[in-house]
């Protein structure tokens, strides 16, 4: 499996007994929604991405999952995953609706602003920050958005558009209108 046909799930960060099993935080605002996975994918030296058959998994405090995989039963075989990142496939997604948003599919979308119209294009968002930003493109230059409520304003998947409004002078100070 290609890490580009995925989605990044969580981090193995520490185990939890010594018959192997595992506790992943995880990247999510629903955890329980993969509470009884069945697989997942983990990415191994190299960046391979290695399936992991999982006999148990649930819920362990708020954000993280205590896994027991078919193929790590001792503290040893625990030891060579640990913090190892886990994956799953796109598609298992849940399939979001109105204006909420996965940063990896609004890659591509224009940016409508309120005040100077197309602003560029979406060429990723930096969530390593304390707040997301959208990455865009526009001609050469790139403009940074922070995302928050104030100035996310909507989206249509259809036509392929976010809607922002931005505050006074930030779009200026990328493209110098």
């Amino acid at each position: 499996m290609d890490k580009s046909a995925c989605f990044y799930l969580g981090k193995i960060v520490s185990k939890y007994s010594y018959k192997g099993e595992v506790l992943v935080k995880i990247d999510t605002d629903e955890p329980e929604i993969y509470e009884n996975m069945e697989s997942v994918f983990i990415a191994m030296k190299g960046g391979n991405l290695v399936p992991f058959f999982i006999d148990r998994c649930r819920l362990h405090k708020s954000q993280l999952l205590r896994i027991d995989f078919e193929e790590v039963k001792d503290e040893r075989a625990a030891d060579r995953i640990m913090n190892h990142e886990l994956y799953l496939p796109l598609s298992m997604l849940p399939k979001l609706e109105g204006d909420k948003f996965y940063f990896h599919e609004i890659t591509g979308f224009s940016v409508e602003d309120t005040v100077h119209g197309n602003i560029g294009t979406i060429t990723g968002v930096n969530d390593t920050t304390s707040q997301a930003i959208f990455e865009i493109d526009k001609d050469g230059k790139e403009v940074l958005v922070p995302i928050t409520d104030d100035i996310f304003k909507g989206l249509d998947r259809e036509r392929k558009i976010v809607n922002v409004a931005t505050p006074d002078g930030l779009v200026e100070l990328y493209l110098g209108e």
